[in-house]
C-alpha cells in the first residue's frame, strides 16, 4: 500500500477533478446497468414468459423490488393496451435513452480525467526539474547526465501510464464491478455468492504472474539511462571519436547495451501483454461455470431462476469482464511503473547538504576581506583535496592561485560561492562565516568566468543578460564593449538577436569567452573569480580576452586561477598550491627570488 501511495499522492492537488470523474463514472455505470437490466423483461415479452401485472403496486423508491414491480406494471399496461410490438418499441427507446446518458457520463468522466492526468505529469516534471537544479554540483559528479535525463523523460512517461492505470483501478473499474455485482446479487444471490468464490481465484493467478515485473523494469530503466548517457557522450565527444577512428568501438558498445535493453523490454512487454488474454481466458472459464450453475437453478424441481433472468444475469456478468481485464492490465502497468517511481524518488529524496541557515544574514555589499581559516576539504572522506588552507584576500586585491593540475585550485575557489561546503575550518567574508549569509545574496556578490565558457542555446543578448530581469539593450551593449565583443556581434547575421546554437557552437572559442565575460560585466559583481579563462585560446583571441579581463577586473577583488604565469605577473598576491596545501605566497618577483615551487613552474613554462 505504501508503494501504491507513491503514485496516488500526485493526484491530491486535483481532487475536484477526481471527485467529478468518480461521480460521472458512477452515473455511467448506473445507466449501463439499467440498459442491460431491461434485457430481462424484453426477453420475457419475446418468449412470452413475462407475467402481466394488472394491479398497480405501491411505489417505494428506496426499494429495488418496488421499482421492479412498478416497471413490470407499466410494461404490462403497454402490452394490454397497445400490444407486444409496441412494448418492444418502448423498451428499445428506453435502451437508447439509457445508452445516451451512459455515454454522455462516460465522456464527462474522461473529460475531467484529462486535466488530472496531464496536470499530474506536469507536476512530477516540475518537481523533478526543481530538485535537479537545486542539488549541489557534487551530486552530478557521481551521476551520469544521461541517466538523469532518462529519469526526467522515460521514467516520467512510465509513471504517467502507471498513474492512469491506478486511476482506472481506483475510480472507474471497482465502481463498475461493485454496481454490476450488486445488480447480479439482486437477480440471484445464490449465483453471485458463487461468483465471489471465483473472482479471488482469478485475481490471485493474475497477481502472481505480475510479481516479478517491478524488479525487471527497474533494470530496464537503468539500461535506458545507460543508453542515454552513451548518446550524450557520443554527441559531446564526436570530434574525438572521429579523430581516433573509434566509430566502430563506440557503435559496438552502444549496440551491446541496446541489445541488453531490448531483451529486457521484450521480457517485460511479453509478460505485460499476458494480462489481457489470461484474464479473458479465466473469465471465459468463469462464465461457463456460472452457466452450469445457473442451469442447475433453472432445471431443478424448485426453479429459483427464470431463463430470461439467467440470460440477463450473464449479460451483466459479461460487463464485468472488461473492467476486470483492465484491472489486471492496470496491475501489470503499476508494477512496471513502480520501478520508475523508485528511480524518480531516488532523485526527489536526495538531501541537499548546501542548506541556508535559518535566519541567515543578508549581505548586499563586500566591504573588507575574504579569509580562509584552517580550511580542510575532501570530496570523499578518504582522499583530502585541500589541507589547512589559510589565506586572506583584501578588498580590491588581485590574487592569483597557481599550481600543477590536480593541486586543488578550482576546488578552492568553488568553496567561496558554496558550490561545496568545507569539512573543517571557516571561510569568512567581512569577518562573518559564509554559512551565515543568505545563499542568494552570497552568490550575487560573485562573478564567475570559467575556462570553458558555458552558454545557452539562445540569442547573444539573452546570454549576456542571463539571470537578470528587464535589462536594457543599452546596458547589454555597454557590457559587450567592455568585453571586446561588440564588434563581432555587430558582424553577426542578426547582431544581438543572433542565436548562438547549442553551447555557443556557432561561435569561436574566443568569441564564446568574451560573451561569458560580458555576462560577468553586466552582473557587475564586487568579487570576481577567473578560472583559467584564457588557457584554451589562441594568441590573438587570448590578447582580446585578456584585454577584456583587464577591463573587467578594474576596481574589483579578483581571484585568478592561472595556467600561464605570464598573465599574473602584476597580481598583488600569488598563492602557490601543491597537493592541496599552500606552499608559497608573495608577488612574482619575491617568489622568483625564493627559487621554490613557483620558480620551478616559471622555468618550465619559459623552457
Amino acid at each position: 500500500m505504501k508503494d501504491f501511495y507513491k503514485i496516488i499522492k500526485y493526484i491530491f492537488p486535483y481532487k475536484v477533478q477526481a471527485i467529478l470523474n468518480i461521480f460521472f463514472n458512477v452515473l455511467s455505470t448506473i445507466f449501463s446497468v439499467f440498459s442491460f437490466a431491461i434485457v430481462i423483461p424484453f426477453l420475457g415479452i419475446l418468449f412470452k414468459t413475462q407475467a402481466l401485472v394488472t394491479e398497480k403496486p405501491a411505489l417505494d423508491i428506496t426499494s429495488v423490488s418496488s421499482l421492479q414491480h412498478n416497471f413490470n406494471y407499466w410494461l404490462s399496461n403497454i402490452i394490454i393496451e397497445h400490444g407486444e410490438i409496441k412494448a418492444l418499441i418502448s423498451m428499445g427507446v428506453l435502451v437508447i435513452i439509457a445508452t445516451f446518458f451512459k455515454t454522455l457520463c462516460f465522456y464527462l468522466a474522461n473529460h475531467f480525467m484529462v486535466p488530472l492526468r496531464n496536470g499530474v505529469v506536469k507536476d512530477i516534471r516540475n518537481q523533478l526539474f526543481d530538485k535537479v537544479i537545486s542539488l549541489p554540483i557534487g551530486y552530478f559528479s557521481e551521476e551520469k547526465k544521461g541517466n538523469i535525463i532518462a529519469r526526467m523523460t522515460n521514467d516520467v512517461q512510465e509513471i504517467e501510464w502507471g498513474i492512469m492505470s491506478s486511476l482506472e483501478m481506483i475510480f472507474r473499474d471497482p465502481i463498475k464491478i461493485l454496481i454490476y455485482l450488486g445488480t447480479m446479487f439482486i437477480i440471484s444471490w445464490q449465483m453471485t455468492s458463487f461468483v465471489f468464490i471465483l473472482l479471488p481465484i482469478v485475481g490471485l493467478i493474475i497477481g502472481r504472474t505480475g510479481r516479478s515485473l517491478r524488479k525487471v523494469s527497474m533494470t530496464g530503466q537503468q539500461q535506458m539511462g545507460s543508453l542515454m548517457a552513451q548518446i550524450e557522450e557520443m554527441i559531446g565527444g564526436l570530434r574525438i571519436i572521429k579523430a581516433f577512428n573509434a566509430e566502430k568501438h563506440i557503435s559496438d558498445k552502444f549496440k551491446d547495451t541496446n541489445k541488453d535493453y531490448t531483451g529486457l523490454m521484450n521480457f517485460v512487454n511479453k509478460k505485460r501483454f499476458l494480462a489481457s488474454p489470461l484474464s479473458e481466458f479465466l473469465a471465459t472459464i468463469a462464465v461457463v461455470v456460472i452457466m452450469w450453475y445457473g442451469g442447475t437453478l433453472i432445471l431443478g424441481d424448485n426453479a429459483l431462476l427464470s431463463p430470461a433472468a439467467l440470460i440477463g444475469y450473464l449479460v451483466i456478468f459479461s460487463q464485468i469482464i472488461s473492467p476486470a481485464k483492465t484491472l489486471s492490465s492496470s496491475w501489470f502497468n503499476i508494477k512496471k511503473a513502480m520501478a520508475s517511481v523508485d528511480r524518480v524518488n531516488d532523485i526527489l529524496d536526495q538531501t541537499n547538504p548546501i542548506v541556508e541557515k535559518q535566519g541567515a544574514t543578508e549581505i548586499t555589499e563586500f566591504k573588507n576581506s575574504i579569509e580562509f581559516k584552517n580550511v580542510n576539504f575532501a570530496y570523499t572522506e578518504d582522499i583530502p583535496v585541500l589541507k589547512n588552507i589559510n589565506l586572506k584576500i583584501q578588498k580590491g586585491q588581485t590574487v592569483a592561485i597557481v599550481g600543477q593540475s590536480g593541486s586543488g585550485k578550482s576546488t578552492m575557489v568553488d568553496l567561496i560561492p558554496r558550490f561545496y561546503d568545507i569539512l573543517e575550518g571557516e571561510i569568512l567574508i567581512d569577518g562573518i562565516n559564509i554559512k551565515d549569509y543568505k545563499l542568494s545574496n552570497l552568490r550575487e556578490l560573485i562573478g564567475y568566468v570559467h575556462q570553458t565558457p558555458i552558454l545557452f542555446n539562445d540569442s547573444i543578448a539573452n546570454n549576456i543578460a542571463f539571470g537578470k530581469q528587464n535589462v536594457s539593450q543599452k546596458n547589454i551593449e555597454e557590457a559587450a564593449k567592455v568585453a571586446n565583443a561588440h564588434d563581432f556581434i555587430l558582424e553577426s547575421e542578426n547582431q544581438y538577436d543572433t542565436n548562438i546554437g547549442d553551447g555557443g557552437c556557432k561561435l569561436s572559442g574566443g568569441q564564446r569567452q568574451r560573451l561569458s565575460i560580458a555576462r560577468a560585466v553586466l552582473k557587475n559583481p564586487p568579487i570576481l573569480i577567473l578560472d583559467e579563462a584564457t588557457s584554451a585560446l589562441d594568441t590573438e583571441s587570448e590578447n582580446l580576452v585578456q584585454e577584456a579581463l583587464d577591463n573587467l577586473m578594474q576596481n574589483r577583488t579578483s581571484i585568478v586561477i592561472a595556467h600561464r604565469l605570464s598573465t599574473i605577473k602584476r597580481a598583488d598576491l600569488i598563492c602557490v598550491l601543491h597537493e592541496g596545501q599552500i606552499v608559497e605566497t608573495g608577488k612574482h618577483e619575491e617568489l622568483i627570488a625564493k627559487k621554490g615551487m613557483y620558480y620551478k613552474l616559471n622555468n618550465i613554462q619559459n623552457g
